[in-house]
């Protein structure tokens, strides 16, 4: 039936959409990683609830809109359900709030941006690389 067709369109991958590699954490010991990798490059860490539909929606729509290139950034994920310890300790390395979904870009070891839920935006990457 042609009345649902624009369900199974958005279920097609995009043809322009890249595919990128994210390290997912698991142990607090990685938050080092992120601060080496932040030396070099734009280390962008988005933490999410795989509980939430909010969440889902806000990481879809970050991926979705991504358009950097892979040696500009390095993403990390952190489920904050089954690993909330590293996302506790991240807010108080980062000294933010933490908040899901949420995104933290880290350069030089610093947290320059955050946002959670609305305020989510792979646009705002460009204006840290």
């Amino acid at each position: 039936m042609k009345l649902f067709n624009w369900l199974k369109k958005d279920k097609e991958p995009e043809k322009d959409r890249k595919n990128y590699s994210w390290k997912i954490m698991e142990s607090i010991s990685e938050i080092e990683d992120i601060i080496k990798s932040s030396e070099d490059k734009l280390s962008v860490i988005f933490k999410h609830s795989p509980r939430c539909g909010v969440s889902r929606m806000a990481l879809n729509a970050f991926e979705r809109n991504l358009q950097v290139e892979e040696e500009e950034v390095e993403l990390f994920f952190v489920d904050v359900v089954n690993q909330r310890e590293i996302s506790t300790e991240m807010a108080h390395q980062f000294q933010v709030q933490h908040e899901s979904p949420q995104l933290l870009l880290i350069k030089s070891g610093k947290c320059v941006h955050h946002g959670s839920h609305h305020q989510i935006s792979a646009e705002i990457i460009k204006d840290f690389i």
